[in-house]
């Protein structure tokens, strides 16, 4: 039993001391450790980095934290991949956050290769086949999941706020029955998310933020009142520095690809297109599904509809960002295409893969470079939330129509898409709804999920009942 003398010294101990300052190659360490150990999608990455920075480093302050995370939200592209070169920048200037963001990629980057290899050199040996075959209706539920969880924190009470149900809605039905492209919807949200901030500023309250402070964990070395380093603050001749190398870096690959293989060479048509998908990505990796889907599926043909769902299994499956789902893209684009020659699917593979994570993430690189200075000088003022309110409410929308997508592909594999064509696979809706049950009632994590399903997948193709 304590002693009645050590309560009242616990109340009265001293406030945690403020940390010491953190070297350069002390963060190098830990940005590397995210990079593997960054599963559950953004917001499992978000709470990992909320509880390693915030709350057991104590890095950066849980106000400055949020806010940073809030500007990153209103960006395409990955917001936990930003908010970690944010975080990186803020500490350690430029190389900071290259070295931050870059570390939460590239673990992610080298898994997905040799996954993606083994998948298209060993897809159709039986055991690899019965895998997929289960792991193809989890992967539908985990995505009809998502338009539910996306959709409880946009989608309030209709009777209060209509609008974004309307927006959704509206979303939903230009994408599935008129066939409109994302850019354009995203577009449309975002205006009427604009308007909405000012004539109806009530119906878009709250969406896409993260709210404010509610915890302070003790003084962190970047804190609320900390002030910002002179590295962070804007000056016009850092800001053309910035754009001159983002400009160099795009467009020096680029022209290297168009005179090596031209316009129309496949890796010069995936840098430019997954260049337009990172400007998109707006509402996270599940909203860009479906651009993606209609140019690397319909347009360009680099792989096939179940390819792209065997392909966001894979990618639920792997530490970073979900939108890590682009490199099987390329990697099966380069492989289908053989843009080395038949004697080089790999190489060419693998090269396809890694120019397709480099346009994809060199916008995000460069929005936090070039963008973090101003952000950093409107702490306090969050007046640009309601475009990305209105922007969420149509990725609700988006996503519904991809979840039907993919719910019919494994209804009917073969390719029928009316309800009465031919017979649907049940054993396939029915691991659906299993995992579908163990996200909702039971809570199991995405991995579980994929990775029971899988088992169940193999077990019943292994058994002669699939």
């Amino acid at each position: 039993m304590s002693s009645p003398g050590s309560s009242a010294a616990t109340a009265n101990a001293a406030p945690p001391a403020q940390p010491a300052s953190v070297s350069f190659r002390e963060a190098l360490r830990f940005w590397l450790k995210l990079g593997f150990i960054s599963f559950g999608g953004p917001a499992g990455q978000i709470a990992i980095m909320h509880r390693e920075l915030v709350e057991q480093k104590r890095w950066i302050s849980e106000q400055r934290f949020l806010h940073a995370l809030n500007y990153c939200m209103l960006l395409p592209g990955p917001e936990a991949q930003q908010l970690a070169t944010y975080i990186g920048w803020l500490m350690h200037r430029t190389w900071g956050g290259v070295v931050a963001g870059g570390l939460f990629v590239l673990p992610s980057l080298f898994i997905l290769i040799a996954l993606s290899w083994m998948y298209v050199a060993f897809g159709d040996v039986p055991l690899v086949a019965g895998l997929f075959y289960g792991i193809k209706p989890a992967v539908a539920a985990i995505v009809l999941h998502a338009v539910h969880r996306i959709g409880s924190k946009t989608l309030k009470n209709p009777a209060k706020a209509p609008i974004p149900w309307a927006i959704a809605a509206i979303s939903f039905i230009a994408i599935a029955g008129l066939h409109i492209p994302f850019p354009w919807i995203v577009l449309a949200a975002a205006l009427t998310g604009w308007l909405g901030a000012r004539w109806a500023p009530g119906q878009f309250a709250g969406g896409g933020g993260h709210g404010a402070a509610h915890a302070s964990y003790g003084p962190a070395i970047i804190d609320d009142h900390t002030p910002t380093p002179e590295h962070a603050r804007f000056k016009k001749s850092r800001l053309a520095k910035v754009l001159a190398a983002a400009a160099v870096l795009w467009l020096l690959p680029m022209a290297a690809l168009m005179a090596w293989q031209g316009w129309g060479g496949a890796l010069a048509q995936m840098s430019w297109f997954f260049t337009k998908a990172a400007l998109l990505t707006f509402g996270g990796a599940y909203a860009v599904l479906p651009y993606v889907y209609q140019g690397a599926v319909e347009q360009f043909g680099w792989l096939t509809g179940p390819q792209m769902i065997d392909g966001l299994a894979l990618g639920e499956t792997t530490p970073g960002p979900l939108i890590m789902v682009v490199a099987f893209v390329g990697f099966v684009g380069g492989w289908t295409r053989q843009v080395l020659g038949p004697d080089a699917l790999f190489l060419g593979a693998a090269l396809a893969a890694t120019l397709v994570t480099w346009f994809t993430f060199l916008p995000s690189f460069i929005f936090i470079l070039a963008g973090g200075p101003w952000v950093e000088s409107t702490r306090g003022n969050l007046r640009l939330t309601a475009p990305l309110a209105a922007v969420t409410a149509a990725v609700v929308g988006v996503i519904a129509n991809l979840a039907l997508f993919f719910i019919a592909t494994i209804a009917y594999p073969s390719g029928a898409t009316g309800l009465f064509d031919s017979r649907p696979d049940g054993i396939a809706l029915t691991l659906a709804a299993a995992a579908a049950l163990a996200l909702w009632r039971f809570k199991w994590g995405v991995i579980p999920v994929i990775a029971a399903s899988a088992a169940l997948g193999w077990l019943l193709r292994w058994s002669g009942l699939a």
